[in-house]
């Protein structure tokens, strides 16, 4: 008889070093960057336990694909790949908070930060009486020789803003470049905003002089390869950002730009209204559902292209989302006209009636976007 085969000893686990430094690398489309980057941390960091997490937004010259290339020969390499989100900053809350070291820093994937300065910023919060290091282009031994004189203008500007309107006392708070205790990062974690750029700004502005700060200088480098992802809503995004936290975060910024775009549609609303009962001498029911239609159609468009941009809806994406849209906005626009029709019944003036049953269209557009157009998938 043959005996039964018994399964022999496991093998003792491996015992892998717990990294002290999580390096956090937020990417789109940095496909020629990463790897560099990674043999670049490879030097910078010899001798110290490390892992580089890179949070890629689904870049559609296959990034992602790189660097689990990279993690099939290196264990210290890690893939983070989002799909129907987008924004540096909620790359970086979700890295930080997905890393196991005590440590986090943020870097990014251009190579015009100075990874030679990790060990000194790993250093300062290894003695425990420092909780941020922020690398810094604006103290004596910085330099942001690189930028052009239309992005160093921007970048002065927002500093003064940050330094003025926020009291954030550091000469860098547009810095992208820093280290953080990640015990620190996860009690502010649930009060960042994950849109936007400015993911220091938001920490040092949210955390409200409770963080131990130091500042090191370093030469912000020009990008080799790529372009920079920088475009005119980084402007507004900021701008939101400022006046959330003067709000002590009441407001988020998704809400101000989706109040902002309300507003246009409000005068898109009361134009369309006016034509219809002007020019086409509609009734006045009729022409309230067509301004409506109007202003929820001017509502979606702008909003997929600033409020949700970070899940914009494309392609056949983009009709499929309008038609939703009308679908789930179909019981505000009878609300709309309901409300109008009540008011214009008791004071017959057509811009008073057409402002509440917007307003009732806006409060329903709002609730009904986040949950079924713009959802994340």
């Amino acid at each position: 008889m043959n005996e039964a085969i018994r399964p022999g000893p496991e093998s003792p686990p491996q015992a892998v070093a717990t990294p002290e430094l999580s390096v956090v690398v937020p990417t789109f489309n940095e496909r020629d960057n990463v790897t560099t980057l990674f043999r670049r941390l490879e030097t910078a960091l010899a001798g110290k336990a490390w892992e580089v997490i890179f949070v890629d937004d689904n870049s559609p010259d296959g990034t992602w694909d790189v660097v689990r290339g990279l993690a099939r020969q290196d264990t210290r390499v890690r893939c983070i790949r989002r799909i129907g989100r987008r924004g540096l900053s909620g790359a970086c809350i979700e890295g930080i908070l997905a890393s196991s070291a005590p440590c986090a820093a943020v870097i990014d994937a251009d190579l015009q930060h100075d990874e030679t300065q990790l060990p000194k910023m790993l250093a300062l919060l290894q003695t425990g009486e420092t909780d941020l290091v922020v690398g810094s282009r604006y103290i004596e031994g910085g330099s942001a020789d690189s930028f052009n004189k239309q992005r160093a203008g921007a970048s002065q500007f927002a500093t003064e803003v940050a330094r003025r309107v926020l009291r954030v006392k550091i000469a860098d708070p547009m810095s992208g470049f820093f280290m953080i205790r990640r015990d620190r990062f996860e009690q502010l974690a649930p009060q960042l905003s994950t849109q936007g750029f400015k993911i220091l700004l938001d920490i040092v502005a949210t955390a409200r002089g409770d963080l131990r700060v130091r500042e090191i200088p370093y030469t912000f480098a020009s990008r080799l390869h790529g372009e920079s992802k920088l475009d005119s809503m980084v402007a507004l995004d900021f701008l939101g950002l400022v006046l959330a936290k003067l709000t002590h975060d009441v407001v988020s910024l998704r809400f101000l730009l989706f109040a902002m775009v309300g507003s246009i549609g409000l005068f898109v609303h009361f134009a369309a209204l006016y034509a219809a009962l002007e020019a086409f001498d509609l009734p006045f029911p009729n022409a309230q559902g067509v301004a409506a239609l109007c202003a929820m159609t001017s509502n979606f468009i702008l909003n997929n292209f600033l409020t949700y941009r970070d899940q914009r809806l494309k392609g056949f994406a983009i009709l499929r989302g309008l038609l939703l849209f009308y679908v789930v906005c179909s019981v505000g626009l009878l609300a709309n006209v309901g409300v109008a029709l009540s008011v214009f019944d008791q004071e017959p003036i057509w811009w008073l009636a057409g402002a509440a049953g917007a307003l009732m269209g806006v409060v329903w557009n709002y609730a009904m976007s986040g949950l079924f157009v713009w959802r994340k998938r």
